[in-house]
């Protein structure tokens, strides 16, 4: 286990995504030397574009840095994304890390994947981090299986190869950062739909825990400093912060000071766990998550971002 608090060069991989782009200004405030790479062209500081499928993209990277941790964000998101643009999303989620996993046995970097709480699929009961060595899960889209076969590529590598990773399994983030798009989470939808008086759909008796990004983004820097080779951690909000997708909304048009007459209230979404019931121990003991934005507070102050980047008075 590392116990070591001293800044340190760290790569960001999809570092303008939506977790990246709050993560980064969080390890630069720690002082580490944060790189980044994304798809897109950008002037920002320590930044190359690169595609993570690609593996002479991030080889020729790799060859003039050196990295103490690698934070492998860059993927594609998302179960409808993954429907409608699968070659993408495999090619990214599944060669993209297996590039870097390749990279890691040369230079021998320790990486945090992101992986997703969607690996727990169809599972109904209490999702705790041994449930996937425990219980043969049936993953429910291709988004969940890519997710899984990078656990599992990281697994083997370390494995085979004594690659050291840590797996965080992220819980429904959400927050300033992230823009609206058919694919994303509700939260942004909702709101960017309720901001344009445009419907939407809620669907009845669904069940998630929410959890703000800063608060998300605290933590995954935290594992810096309190690394474990080897560890999984599901990193989301509080287990009694759970809540009905139906209050979510409520609470967002209650913020905007508007009525439900254009939500559409469906009984149940198909091909989804309709209640994720979420265990964080692990991470508030090895990893000091110590969630402080309900999601009364968190709706607010996304709200007010979202009206700022969309020009809502």
């Amino acid at each position: 286990m590392t116990l070591d608090s001293g800044p340190k060069t760290i790569l960001v991989t999809g570092g303008l995504g939506f977790i990246g782009s709050n993560l980064v200004p969080e390890l630069r405030k720690r002082g580490h030397e944060v790189w980044v790479c994304d798809l897109v062209h950008s002037e920002g500081p320590n930044y190359i574009r690169c595609d993570v499928s690609k593996y002479r993209q991030l080889e020729r990277f790799f060859e003039q840095h050196n990295f103490d941790y690698v934070y492998h964000l860059a993927a594609e998101y998302g179960r409808w994304s993954g429907e409608d643009y699968y070659e993408n999303l495999w090619l990214t989620n599944v060669v993209g890390t297996k590039n870097m996993i390749r990279l890691q046995e040369k230079k021998k970097f320790r990486m945090i994947f992101f992986s997703s709480a969607e690996v727990y699929g169809d599972y109904d009961g209490v999702m705790s981090e041994e449930v996937m060595d425990k219980v043969p899960i049936k993953q429910m889209n291709d988004y969940a299986m890519t997710k899984w076969v990078g656990e599992l590529q990281v697994l083997n590598s370390a494995t085979m190869f004594g690659t050291e990773t840590v797996r965080v399994r992220p819980v429904n983030a959400y927050g300033p950062h992230e823009y609206y798009s058919p694919y994303r989470g509700v939260i942004p939808a909702f709101i960017y739909k309720a901001l344009r008086d445009e419907p939407y759909t809620v669907y009845l008796g669904h069940k998630r825990i929410f959890d703000y990004i800063e608060d998300t983004c605290r933590t995954l820097a935290n594992i810096v400093d309190n690394f474990k080779p080897g560890e999984v951690y599901n990193v989301g909000g509080k287990e009694e912060w759970e809540h009905d997708i139906k209050y979510v909304s409520d609470l967002i048009l209650k913020c905007l000071d508007k009525d439900d007459s254009r939500v559409i209230y469906k009984e149940a979404e198909p091909f989804t766990t309709k209640v994720k019931h979420m265990d964080f121990s692990k991470a508030r003991r090895d990893l000091n998550h110590d969630p402080q934005i309900p999601l009364e507070e968190g709706i607010s102050r996304t709200i007010e971002w979202m009206k700022k980047v969309y020009g809502f008075k």
